[in-house]
């Protein structure tokens, strides 16, 4: 019995020791890092908000959705709402901080019915599909001149084409 008793004492000891070794090698063991959210992948809000800076004036320089426009809504804001811009920027900045998963949150000064929704803001531009694949197409410049890696890239864009339909929402009326 007391062999019995000794051996189950000895493997219990064993155990034990076996079990607080593997808990400490867990707790020193770095845990995987857990992938970094868009955001932070684009290097924040002052990589974010030149990538805005640079996109803004490209669209107000864009032949088809700028300054020059043959529509006359676009033309009209490009040419006479300049003044908003560094405001327009400024909430672009906090849009894509926002989607990206930044800590800066975006107030719409115009809401649309969801928190992040474009649609009330453009509706009176009635922007059609085309010209906002043509505005896609100059922020997909805009992260190339700041050679955003392919992987974000892909991911803005998807985050800009989410909200393609509301942006549109007016071209229906025009």
């Amino acid at each position: 019995m007391k062999t019995v008793l000794g051996a189950l004492t000895l493997a219990l000891a064993a155990f034990l020791t076996q079990s607080f070794a593997l808990a400490d090698q867990a707790e020193t063991k770095p845990a995987p890092a857990a992938q970094k959210s868009l955001y932070d992948r684009l290097g924040g809000v002052f990589a974010i908000a030149a990538v805005v800076d640079h996109f803004s004036g490209a669209v107000v320089r864009n032949q088809m959705v700028g300054k020059d426009s043959k529509i006359p809504t676009l033309r009209e804001w490009h040419t006479k709402n300049l003044g908003r811009l560094p405001g327009l920027k400024f909430l672009r900045t906090l849009w894509v901080c926002e989607v990206s998963g930044g800590p800066f949150k975006f107030s719409a000064t115009n809401p649309g019915q969801k928190h992040l929704g474009l649609e009330a803001a453009h509706r009176d531009l009635k922007i059609s599909p085309a010209e906002f694949d043509e505005v896609a197409a100059e922020l997909g410049r805009s992260l190339d001149h700041f050679k955003v890696p392919a992987p974000e890239k892909k991911e803005v864009l998807a985050a800009f084409a989410a909200h393609k339909d509301e942006v549109t929402a007016g071209y229906r009326n025009r």
